[in-house]
């Protein structure tokens, strides 16, 4: 295992907040806005909608946003308009999320990881950049554990789930405690996507996700990781994302400044330059722009 590194703080991106704009972006799908499109695709008998920006027509590897728990596409696209300038950026909508059709029962996370798979395969995509964030991390660990080869690179962004906060009760207080950190605006996103995925199908995914011993994947993964969190991350907290990183066997940790646990939706300038930097061939210094 390699020895783990010291994080790299950043500073806060300019764009450090989430107002009128990105909520108009977010709720934006299925209409075409700042270069996202939206489209489906039927993925082991699921319409699975996606969220897609064509990028600048380059050889860069794609990359690929898996959102978190209770939300959808919706929250990540700032992320993928601000990747949009270098790579061709999808967001899919996880099975029961956004705009994808739900089915019966919630999946777990190892049904998630094996539906992405199955996605992955129906867009022929080669080695993808993969961002995971919250829940999505646990999602993302899973796929680039079980599928390697599809994996070029992984972001684990706020991950969860603690060993420390792994019941509901505990996972929830944490997120009460971000949500008074978070940027006020962001609450009808999350109101949204609640009422599309239903809050029986997110307290089912809560019950999974405090269930899945994340651990046993993060020490199988062989792509470059970058486990990326907020400085003031409740769900993530230093402790957590340290083991993270210690626990993956070539991963490095950034912890954006200031940041709470929904870093990727209010700094989104921050996180994209992170991802440049780990899939970059020769990267330099991570710098804001």
């Amino acid at each position: 295992m390699a020895t783990h590194r010291p994080h790299r703080p950043t500073r806060p991106a300019r764009t450090g907040r989430f107002g009128l704009a990105e909520l108009r972006l977010g709720m934006a799908a299925p209409r075409p806005d700042s270069g996202l499109t939206s489209e489906w695709r039927l993925v082991d008998g699921l319409r699975t909608h996606t969220r897609h920006a064509a990028g600048p027509g380059t050889d860069a590897p794609p990359v690929v946003l898996v959102h978190g728990l209770a939300v959808s596409h919706r929250y990540l696209t700032p992320l993928a308009v601000a990747l949009s300038a270098t790579h061709q950026v999808y967001v899919p909508d996880l099975p029961g999320f956004g705009l994808t059709e739900r089915p019966r029962g919630a999946y777990d996370v190892r049904r998630h990881a094996d539906h992405l798979a199955a996605w992955l395969a129906a867009y022929r995509l080669p080695p993808v950049c993969l961002l995971g964030h919250s829940f999505g991390a646990e999602v993302a660990a899973a796929l680039a554990a079980t599928h390697p080869d599809a994996v070029r690179a992984l972001v684990l962004a706020g991950p969860t789930s603690d060993p420390a906060a792994r019941s509901r009760r505990a996972l929830l207080g944490r997120w009460l405690v971000d949500n008074t950190r978070e940027a006020p605006l962001q609450a009808p996103v999350l109101a949204r996507d609640v009422w599309n995925a239903r809050p029986w199908r997110v307290l089912a995914t809560l019950s999974h996700s405090v269930h899945n011993a994340i651990e046993a994947d993060l020490v199988r993964i062989t792509a470059p990781t970058l486990v990326l969190t907020g400085g003031r991350d409740p769900i993530a907290p230093p402790r957590w994302r340290n083991q993270v990183t210690r626990l993956v066997p070539d991963a490095n940790l950034v912890v954006v400044a200031g940041a709470p646990h929904n870093v990727a939706t209010t700094n989104p300038v921050a996180v994209a330059n992170a991802i440049r930097h780990l899939i970059a061939p020769h990267p330099a210094a991570l710098t804001d722009r």
